[in-house]
């Protein structure tokens, strides 16, 4: 599983002119599923990502998880982020996992997040979506769960 995590002032996910998810300070989370990956690599970027020390302390370093500011999660799946650009100008997607084991994922993988007292808003799955934020830092990290 791979998960591009921005730290975030706020953010919100629309879909078709409604508002699904919004968080106020927090995380949000572009998660995408390889069709190799499993309830293991779930567990390992659900454990990682709510404790990461991406928020800065009273001294302006990083030394704060989310679980630290009690912060929130906007997870969005983004199956795009196994597009494979290296031949030709069009993404090739073979590498994502199919619909029903990414959603089975994607869905494990918010659970156990809210499982370690993070709350978790979504976007809605296979949907077309518009994803604002305001990136504070800004911080972003990619974290796959293949590279331990």
């Amino acid at each position: 599983m791979r998960a591009v995590i921005q730290r975030s002032a706020e953010a919100s996910v629309i879909v078709e002119e409604k508002t699904v998810g919004q968080i106020k300070q927090g995380l949000v989370i572009l998660l995408g599923v390889t069709q190799d990956d499993s309830e293991e690599d779930a567990r390992y970027l659900a454990s990682k990502i709510p404790h990461l020390r991406i928020f800065e302390d009273e001294e302006e370093k990083m030394n704060l998880s989310l679980k630290d500011v009690g912060g929130s999660m906007l997870s969005i799946s983004q199956f795009t982020l196994y597009g494979d650009t290296r031949k030709g100008r069009r993404p090739n997607f073979m590498k994502a996992a199919k619909p029903e084991q990414a959603l089975q994922l994607y869905e494990n993988f918010n659970e156990l997040v809210e499982n370690e007292g993070i709350h978790v808003e979504t976007g809605q799955f296979g949907e077309m979506m518009d994803v604002r934020l305001t990136n504070s830092g800004p911080v972003t990290l990619i974290l796959d769960s293949r590279e331990r």
